[in-house]
Parts: C-alpha cells; sequence; structure tokens
C-alpha cells in the first residue's frame, strides 16, 4: 500500500495551510518517528549547513536535536505556496542544559510528492540569544 499524507498537491490556501498545521502540532511533539513519517523514504533535506536523505539520517538528526535543544517549542507560519510547493517562515525557542535561551528564526521551502509526502525540505536558520524573560512561544 501507497503511503499517503493529505491534503494532497495542488495546494489551496486552506490546504497550505493544514500542512504547516500538521507540520508545527509533529515539530512540537519532539517524537523523531511521527516527524519523519510527513516525508518520502528518500527525503532531501538541507537544514542549516546539515545535508540529509532519507528517513533514517532524519530521525537520527532530529533525535540529537532534541537532545540538544531542551524544551523545544515551534510557531510555522505559510508564507506562499504553489503547485506541490509550500514556503513558511517559523521560530522556536529552546534552551541549552546550561539554561541559556535561545530563539531560532528561519524560512523552510518544502516540495511534495503525489501522495502529499514532502520530498524536499531545505531549511535557513538563524539563532539569537534570548533571556528566559523574553521568552514569548508558550508551552
Amino acid at each position: 500500500m501507497t503511503e499517503q499524507r493529505p491534503p494532497f498537491p495542488p495546494f489551496t490556501a486552506e490546504s497550505a495551510e493544514q500542512k504547516v498545521r500538521a507540520a508545527e502540532d509533529a515539530w512540537n511533539s519532539r517524537d523523531p518517528e511521527r516527524v519523519a513519517l510527513a516525508y518520502t523514504e528518500d527525503s532531501e533535506w538541507r537544514n542549516r549547513d546539515v545535508f540529509l536523505s532519507g528517513r533514517p539520517e532524519i530521525v537520527e538528526f532530529l533525535r540529537a536535536k532534541w537532545q540538544r535543544e531542551l524544551d523545544y517549542r515551534l510557531r510555522k507560519e505559510l508564507w506562499a505556496f504553489t503547485g506541490n510547493r509550500i514556503a513558511v517562515r517559523f521560530e522556536y525557542e529552546w534552551r541549552t542544559d546550561q539554561n541559556r535561551w535561545f530563539r531560532s528564526y528561519g524560512n523552510e521551502n518544502w516540495e511534495f510528492d503525489e501522495n502529499g509526502l514532502m520530498r524536499r525540505r531545505y531549511a535557513s536558520i538563524n539563532d539569537f540569544s534570548i533571556a528566559a524573560a523574553e521568552r514569548r512561544i508558550a508551552r
């Protein structure tokens, strides 16, 4: 059986927003296996300066990420869409094991296959040090 992850392309404003909300919810679960199910088996990623290929690498990457980035909390916003592509802007907050807080800002470009699975994800991200009192993304 072919895996499917509705909604399917071509996207409308409503279905693109559904994809963004689903991604935000999955990433906020901090469950690498759950997140990886939204991607094709051979999905290509660029995350900052890291290049990944396939679900096993995605799961490994996310496991390590959430061991470093504690209390991770994310917000995504639909930026643009067309056909089988969606662009989002995002911000997330996290802390180190020394309780130093950061807010990370970025943009992602997503490309989906006909079954609604993401086959490409390219993310550009910048980190900004913040005080704990400056946090604005609630748990």
